[in-house]
């Protein structure tokens, strides 16, 4: 069963190319085994990219043992609650797809905040 959006409605689909996801089913779903709680769906920037490398989480080099693709800006992916908040308070919040992030993302973030950086499920890098 899908879980809900941050607006109260199904949770979309984030991203099947790279496929994303906790349980790599494209949907930021969570659950008991995902203590990162990979719930926002975000566009990824070159600016973002840099700023979670600089952080301590390269998430530009592929990590074959977790079925880490690396990636590119432009791609679509479900980040950690947390680290989203932080590049938010320190100005370099990625895009996030409103219907595609988990309920659970407003325990991190208000859905004003969130707002802020919306971009439309349909708009393409």
């Amino acid at each position: 069963m899908a879980g809900k959006n941050v607006l109260g409605g199904e949770l979309a689909a984030c991203s099947t190319d790279p496929m994303t996801g906790f349980f790599r089913d494209g949907c930021c779903n969570t659950g008991a085994e995902d203590a990162g709680l990979h719930v926002v769906c975000v566009q990824v920037t070159k600016e973002f990219l840099e700023f979670s490398r600089s952080r301590g989480n390269d998430l530009i080099t592929p990590n074959p043992l977790y079925r880490f693709p690396g990636l590119v800006p432009g791609n679509r992916w479900c980040l950690c609650a947390a680290r989203w908040k932080e590049a938010y308070d320190a100005g370099c919040a990625p895009p996030v797809i409103l219907e595609a992030c988990h309920v659970s993302t407003l325990e991190f973030a208000s859905l004003e905040e969130l707002r802020e950086h919306a971009i439309s499920l349909d708009d393409q890098p």
